[in-house]
């Protein structure tokens, strides 16, 4: 039989849909184009309302085009709305949907509740064949208790997988050819091994003596975890990009503390004071809640105000979603969705504007760029700096899944563009991050790094 996998949502999703992938080859299924597969599984993110609209048209579109092929709705949709089936002819979890072929000879839903099983089983070989930039899911489920967020009910309790573990993927992984591993999870501050008595911090010291891809990037950090010490892991490694992704959500204290984040803007500002201070050229994107309820316009341009004088980079902005089964989903003064979409493109027009600011600043540098093999335009191939600059670069099979070095040297409309100077990719730990000194140490004492 032939399977398709479609995925929507986050890093996690993703990395979640090629485990899945895995273990249908490994049972004798073959992967194949949505058009031509015998079963169409459907690895979907409810995180918001529009999240779950395009869940629900890409299965009429399925069930329109392909009327013969047997759907499978999967992942956090599933384990959080297990009645809300959109026609699919099996529904599967969080648990079930990494043991498919034990359930696709069956219909109707599947799905164990509360979350609370162990991370999946990864055979790394199945997972990197022609990949330089992957992902590597370290941690799973959220307890934080935000006010708008359903994550806990899709994802469950957090969960860890064991730093051993981790760090025989990242050597597997090393083995492969892969470049670049993003270390993703659902609130990777909440990472615990207790076998070895680690957090997160320790989890990433030991990667600079350990046989890894040359280049580790981090995911959202919860704002509450960042502190001198994580700091200083970064700016002292080798081997983690300077590059962080904050989920804010609010400028406003009022709203903040409305969204129950339980931190205010001036420890915000700190903090990104801090990361800017001790690793220079670091890469900061947020993420922004437009529209959360009883938003006043006053307390929206206090959030504009406070984002405009943020030195960042970009700014991920999404309207407020009211999820059923959250604290927000029933509070008063909801605000109306034209509003929200207002709000929407005056955040996205900030973001525009401060990405062409960051890109502007590094124009003539000198940088580390891991090239992935997807053509654009058939001119250019893409890749990305430490600090997670997209760089464009003149197309070239030998390119393809390498580190190179790249100048960069304009911007076309939103594109950054450079031309390649050398080739630098090497044993990790030997490469370091390349390009020029960016964590304000001489290049000796990081290995040459960014």
């Amino acid at each position: 039989m032939k399977f398709h996998v479609h995925t929507t949502g986050c890093k996690a999703n993703q990395w979640d849909s090629r485990v899945m992938a895995a273990v249908l080859k490994r049972a004798g299924f073959e992967p194949a184009s949505a058009d031509h597969a015998d079963v169409v599984i459907v690895n979907a993110c409810t995180i918001t309302g529009g999240a779950e609209r395009d869940v629900r048209h890409y299965l009429n579109r399925v069930r329109r085009l392909h009327p013969s092929a047997r759907v499978v709705l999967a992942g956090c949709h599933s384990q959080a709305f297990p009645e809300r089936t959109f026609g699919a002819d099996l529904v599967v979890g969080q648990k079930e949907k990494f043991n498919l072929p034990d359930f696709l000879g069956r219909s109707g839903v599947f799905v164990d509740s509360p979350v609370t099983h162990s991370l999946e089983p990864v055979d790394i070989g199945d997972l990197v064949p022609g990949r330089t930039r992957v992902f590597l899911k370290i941690q799973d489920g959220c307890d934080r208790g935000c006010f708008y967020c359903i994550v806990p009910k899709a994802r469950g309790v957090p969960r860890s997988r064991p730093a051993e573990e981790i760090l025989g993927a990242l050597e597997g992984l090393h083995r492969n050819g892969v470049q670049e591993v993003v270390l993703t999870g659902i609130e990777v501050s909440a990472y615990r091994d207790n076998l070895w008595g680690l957090d997160l911090k320790g989890l990433l010291a030991l990667f600079d003596k350990a046989l890894t891809p040359p280049r580790i990037r981090l995911s959202s950090v919860d704002p509450r975890y960042i502190d001198e010490p994580f700091v200083d892991v970064i700016r002292r490694s080798t081997k983690l990009a300077p590059s962080i992704h904050i989920p804010l959500q609010s400028g406003c204290d009022r709203v903040l503390s409305r969204m129950n984040r339980q931190y205010d803007t001036k420890a915000v500002w700190n903090l990104v004071s801090l990361l800017q201070t001790e690793i220079t050229g670091i890469g900061i994107g947020l993420d922004v809640i437009a529209g959360f309820p009883g938003e006043t316009d006053e307390e929206f341009a206090e959030t504009y105000r406070f984002l405009e004088a943020l030195n960042v980079y970009y700014l991920h902005v999404f309207p407020f979603s009211p999820r059923e089964g959250t604290v927000a989903w029933s509070m008063d003064n909801q605000v109306a969705a034209e509003k929200k979409r207002d709000r929407v493109r005056v955040l996205k027009k900030l973001d525009s504007a401060k990405r062409r600011s960051f890109y502007g600043q590094f124009l003539g540098r000198t940088f580390s760029v891991v090239v992935e093999g997807k053509q654009f335009g058939r001119s250019f191939m893409k890749g990305f700096t430490d600090n997670y600059i997209p760089v464009y670069v003149p197309s070239s099979e030998e390119l393809a899944g390498s580190m190179v070095q790249v100048r960069l040297t304009g911007i076309d409309g939103d594109r950054v563009q450079g031309d390649v100077v050398v080739s630098t990719t090497g044993e990790a730990g030997q490469e370091g991050h390349g390009g020029e000194n960016m964590k304000g140490r001489p290049a000796g004492e990081q290995g040459g790094g960014v």
